[in-house]
C-alpha cells in the first residue's frame, strides 16, 4: 500500500474531490523519507536545479521513493505543493527544477535516455 489514508480523508474522497493540501499531508505522513528527500532537494535549489544522489539507507526508504515517483498523483501533488518539476533516476536520484527550467538543456539532459545510461553503475543495477 502506498499511502496510509486516514478514515476521515477516505470518507471525503468517497464523497468527492479532496484538496491538494489534504492529499499532500497524507503523502507527507505516509512516505516520510520520500517527503524528506523531496523537501530537502527543493530547499537546496540553487538557481534552477538541485539534486539528491544519496542512496536510501534501506529498502523501506527506497520503496517510499519508488511509490512517490511511480504515482502520477503523488508526484503531481508534490510538484504543485513545492512549485517545481521533479525528475527521478536510479531508484534514488531525485532532482528538482524550477518550472522555467523545464525547457533547459540541463533538464533535457537529466531526463534523457543518455542521462539515465550515464548514471548507471554495477552497484545500482538491482536497486
Amino acid at each position: 500500500m502506498s499511502l496510509n489514508v486516514p478514515a476521515a480523508l477516505l470518507d471525503r474522497a468517497e464523497q468527492g474531490p479532496v484538496s491538494d493540501a489534504e492529499f499532500v499531508a497524507c503523502v507527507r505522513d505516509s512516505l516520510p523519507y520520500a517527503w524528506q528527500v523531496v523537501s530537502g532537494v527543493v530547499a537546496d535549489l540553487d538557481g534552477d536545479f538541485a539534486d539528491h544522489e544519496v542512496p536510501p539507507p534501506s529498502e523501506t526508504e527506497r520503496g517510499q521513493l519508488l511509490r512517490a515517483f511511480a504515482s502520477d498523483a503523488i508526484r503531481g501533488g508534490l510538484e504543485r505543493h513545492f512549485g517545481v518539476k521533479l525528475a527521478f533516476q536510479n531508484c534514488h536520484r531525485v532532482a528538482a527544477f524550477r518550472p522555467a527550467a523545464v525547457d533547459s538543456d540541463r533538464y533535457r539532459a537529466f531526463v534523457s535516455p543518455r542521462g539515465q545510461l550515464l548514471n548507471q553503475s554495477p552497484e545500482l543495477r538491482n536497486c
